[in-house]
Parts: structure tokens; sequence; C-alpha cells
């Protein structure tokens, strides 16, 4: 029997230096101490927000104690096994080992995620780009695959504003609520372009389409956003719907324009004028939030000259369908061969390589004539 001599050693306690289990016990000690502050039970918001932060932070300590633990234990089997010359074993170790080691990727991988809103939900917003039916029916083709991704995890999500046209969408707002999800779906925005025979076109033709992926984080009342009541304009308006018997006879759709910035953000899923509000300036919070981040970053740029923009017309990954198939991410140049599992919301391999490509300080590359024909 032959396992490779670091393989318990990579299941570390320290995951790579990021991971530090004290600081995590006195996080949780001081959240503990908050709960049996006065008050604290009444404040519907506020012990919401303290009681997920526990749990998470529960959730990632025992992770990975139970990770040292197991990685100890397998350890000390293998040492007795090789020691007596035992290979009955050697199938029982190998399936161990593959266990804790998909185990501890995936908890390393949630230690990547350390920035301000990393831990929040997100809100997945997609536009078609030019190319009239072409185009929408690549935006509706992205809206299936994050949501299947979501689905995949179990993740609630929810479509908030949804624009039709013509063979598909023209633009859509996606609410995904779960922990972590703006951190891991975060490395998404940007372009994402289909090559593909056009199921449009009689003549069979290879067409290339274009949308663009948004990501922004659904903020709770720790990551303060000022929106003065000054500087926004609320319009209503009648939401579209079904015809007929079930067609919005009232003004209920909110479209809410942040004036110094421009942004515009609209909700109409909701039957409710009060609810769409609500929900819009969700929205405009979460993307206020990543626009004055962007800004930071464009700033901080200036000093440091071998950091790259990431500007909104950047090619971030290719999905070709004809004549070959492929999925390419032209950042870290991590492909797959399996377009359709991708297309069917697999696509935690791309957002893992992302993260530690960021994490360990990898610029975006350019694209190249080479990408250009993927």
């Amino acid at each position: 029997m032959r396992l490779r001599s670091r393989s318990c050693a990579e299941i570390s306690w320290t995951s790579g230096g990021v991971f530090d289990p004290d600081e995590i016990r006195k996080t949780i000690a001081a959240r503990e101490e908050e709960t049996s502050a006065p008050g604290f039970w009444s404040d519907q918001s506020r012990t919401e927000r303290v009681m997920g932060e526990l749990k998470l932070l529960r959730g990632r300590l025992e992770t990975w104690e139970q990770l040292k633990k197991d990685s100890e234990t397998l350890e000390e089997i293998y040492a007795m096994a090789r020691e007596e010359g035992d290979t009955s074993m050697e199938s029982d170790i190998r399936s161990a080992y593959e266990d804790a080691k998909a185990r501890f990727d995936s908890a390393q991988i949630l230690e990547l995620l350390s920035g301000e809103a990393d831990r929040s939900g997100a809100f997945l917003t997609i536009h078609a780009g030019s190319g009239g039916t072409e185009a929408c029916d690549w935006a509706s083709m992205l809206l299936r695959m994050y949501t299947r991704w979501a689905e995949r995890h179990g993740y609630k999500n929810e479509v908030v504003d949804l624009l039709e046209a013509e063979g598909g969408v023209k633009s859509a707002t996606v609410q995904i609520d779960a922990p972590y999800a703006y951190g891991r779906l975060k490395g998404e925005s940007g372009v994402h372009r289909l090559v593909r025979i056009s199921p449009f076109d009689a003549n069979a033709r290879r067409h290339t389409s274009f949308a663009s992926v948004y990501i922004f984080p659904i903020l709770d009342d720790t990551i303060d956003v000022d929106i003065r009541p000054e500087d926004i304009r609320i319009d209503t308006y009648r939401s579209g719907g079904a015809g007929g018997q079930k067609v919005n006879k009232t003004d209920s759709a909110v479209r809410i324009t942040h004036l110094p910035t421009g942004i515009v953000v609209t909700c109409q899923n909701e039957r409710s004028q009060y609810k769409n509000k609500d929900v819009a300036m969700s929205v405009l919070k979460s993307r206020l939030y990543e626009h004055y981040r962007e800004q930071k970053e464009k700033e901080n740029a200036r000093f440091a000259s071998e950091k790259k923009e990431i500007a909104w017309g950047s090619q971030i990954r290719s999905y070709v369908f004809q004549p070959y198939t492929m999925v390419k991410d032209h950042r870290t140049k991590f492909s797959v061969g399996n377009v359709q599992g991708v297309m069917d919301g697999d696509i935690d391999p791309f957002i893992e390589n992302w993260l530690q490509f960021s994490w360990s300080g990898g610029s975006p590359a350019p694209v190249t004539a080479d990408d250009d024909e993927v």
C-alpha cells in the first residue's frame, strides 16, 4: 500500500495560515456575551444577525476540529498498517482519505472568503448584449445556469426583476439568500461569451453572443451605505404580466433612481408596491456598495501599477458549443469540455479556481488571439 507521504499533512489545521482557531473562539465568546445583553432578544434584526454569525463561526470551528481529529486518526491507522505490512485496509484508508480531502477542499474555499461582504447573500443581474434574439436567448441560458447552481446547493433563490424579450431575457435580477453566496459568486462579474450554431439562423451559421453579469452583496446592518432621501427618485408603474383576468391593474412596480450616480433599480415581482420598494431599496444599497468599492479600487490602482483595472467590457469566460465543446475562463486559463454540465449549473470548479487564483494575487490576463479562437 502506498499513499503520498504528505497526504494527511495536507489536511492542515491552519489551512495554509488562513484559519486561526484562537481568533474564532474569541469571536464566538464575544458574540455569546452579546446575546446576554439587556434587550438583545427584543431586537429581531440584531438577533438574526448575531445568531447567524454564531452559527457560521461554530460551523467553521467544528469543521476544522473534526478534520484535525480525522486526519490524526487516519495517520495512526496508516502508520500501523504500514508497520505491520497489512494491505487489507488499503481501500478503506484511501476512501477515508478522499472523504477527508474533499471536506478539506470545501472548508479551505470558505477560508478564502474573508472580504467584508463575502458572507452575505447575493443579487445577480444579467443583461443581454447586442444581437437581438440570439443575445436574449443567451441571457436566458445564463439565468438558468445560475438558478440551477443555486438549486444544486439548496440555496433559496428568487427572480426579483425580469424584462423578457423576443427569444429570451433582456435583463434579470436574482436574489440568492445563502451564506457566502456573494463571496462565491463575486468572480462571475464580467462579460460571458457564447459561440454556437444559432438555432435562429436558417443557414445554420456560427454566431457569437455576449451577456454581462453583475454580482452585488445583500447587505445587512453591519455594512453601512448611506442613502439620503434627497438623492433618490422613486417612480411607480404598472408591472408586466399575464393578460386576461390576471392583468395587473395597479401601479405596483417600483423604479428607484440614485441621482448622484445615475444607478437605476427596479422591482416588480411582488403585488404590493411597498414590498417592491423594500426589495428595490435593498438592491440599490447593494449596487451602491459595489459602486463605491470599485471607485476605491480604481483610486488605489493609481498607486499600484501592477494592478489592472477590471472594466465593464472585460471578457472573462467563453462557452463554445460548436465546432467543439469547451468552457474556458480567460483569467485563470481553467477550462472544461463538458459544456452541457456547466450550463446545468456545474460551475463550482470555475468559482474555486478563480478564488484560489485571486487569493494568490493573480492578475487577469489579457485576451489573446489564441483565446479569441475559443
